[in-house]
C-alpha cells in the first residue's frame, strides 16, 4: 500500500527535511514507486504538485527537495497501485473546494466493495477507492452542515463517524486539510512527533542526513509531523491507535 507524510506547524514551515527521507521509499528503500504528491496550504491558496514517476527519479520531487517552500499544513503521498492504473489522475493528494475552502486528502489503505451513492457535486476524475472516499466525505460534510462552515468542535465527531464507516471496508489511514486544521485517520500504521523547543538533532532512517532544529527555529516554534512509519532514527514517535481520528491545531494535538 501507499505512505503517507502530514505536517502542521504554529509559523510556516519547510519540510525539505522530512520530505527527503519520505521521497526516498518512493522506489529507493521502498517499493512505493507508482506516483506521488505534495500540497502546501499558503492562506486561502495550495500549491499542488503530483507526479506519475517515482519520487526518487521524478525531477519535480527533486525541485521540492531542494526548495523550502514554507507552510503551516502539508500533505504528501507516495503511492504503491492497488486500485487504479498509474497515472496523474490517480495520485494523491486530491483536491476539491468545500465552504470557500480548499481541502486536501490523501489515503493509505485499500478499501473493498466501497461503492456510495454520489449524488452531490463531488466526483472522482481518476480510478481509486481513495478519490471515491474524499468525494463522499466531502459530500455528507455538505449534506451535514449544508453551506455552513461548522465549528471544529461540531466537524470533528462527524468525520470520526465517517472515518469509521469507511474503515469498515478495508484499512483507511488518510491525512484531510481544510488549511486551518489537519485530520488523520488511522486504521493500520501511523506515527507522528511533536518537535518544540528544546529542539535537538534528527537524523533520517532513509538517508544519512542530520539537521539541527535548534539552528533552524525559535523557542516558540511547533511542529507536528505525521507519517506512516516513522522518519528518523534518533526521536520518540508516538504511535497512533487502531481506529484512531487525531486533530492538529498549531502544531499540537487538540482532544
Amino acid at each position: 500500500m501507499c505512505q503517507l507524510l502530514g505536517m502542521n506547524c504554529n509559523t510556516p514551515t519547510d519540510i525539505v527535511f522530512s520530505f527527503t527521507g519520505f521521497a526516498t521509499r518512493g522506489g529507493l528503500t521502498d517499493h512505493h514507486s507508482d506516483g506521488w504528491g505534495i500540497a502546501f496550504f499558503e492562506g486561502s491558496g495550495v500549491r499542488h504538485f503530483v507526479d506519475y514517476q517515482s519520487a526518487v527519479s521524478s525531477p519535480v520531487a527533486e525541485l521540492i527537495k531542494s526548495c523550502p517552500i514554507k507552510s503551516q499544513h502539508v500533505i504528501a503521498h507516495i503511492r504503491k497501485a492497488t486500485q487504479g492504473r498509474v497515472s496523474l489522475a490517480n495520485c494523491h493528494p486530491f483536491v476539491r473546494e468545500l465552504w470557500g475552502r480548499y481541502w486536501v486528502f490523501a489515503h493509505n489503505g485499500d478499501l473493498k466493495n466501497f461503492t456510495p451513492t454520489l449524488d452531490g457535486p463531488y466526483r472522482p476524475v481518476g480510478t481509486t477507492d481513495s478519490e471515491m472516499a474524499f468525494c463522499y466525505l466531502l459530500q455528507e460534510l455538505r449534506k451535514r452542515f449544508g453551506d455552513t462552515l461548522p465549528s471544529l468542535a461540531d466537524l470533528t465527531p462527524v468525520l470520526r463517524e465517517l472515518t469509521t464507516y469507511i474503515a469498515g471496508h478495508g484499512p483507511f489511514n488518510m491525512l484531510l486539510s481544510d488549511g486551518s486544521a489537519l485530520f488523520s485517520h488511522c486504521s493500520t500504521n501511523l506515527y507522528y512527533i511533536i518537535r518544540q523547543h528544546p529542539f535537538a538533532s534528527a537524523h533520517l532512517s532513509d538517508q544519512d542526513v542530520s539537521v539541527d532544529f535548534s539552528e533552524l527555529t525559535t523557542a516558540n516554534d511547533r511542529v507536528a509531523v505525521i507519517v506512516t512509519q516513522p522518519l528518523t532514527t534518533n526521536e520518540t514517535w508516538t504511535q497512533f491507535a487502531q481506529g484512531e481520528l487525531k486533530v492538529f491545531v498549531d502544531g499540537a494535538v487538540v482532544e
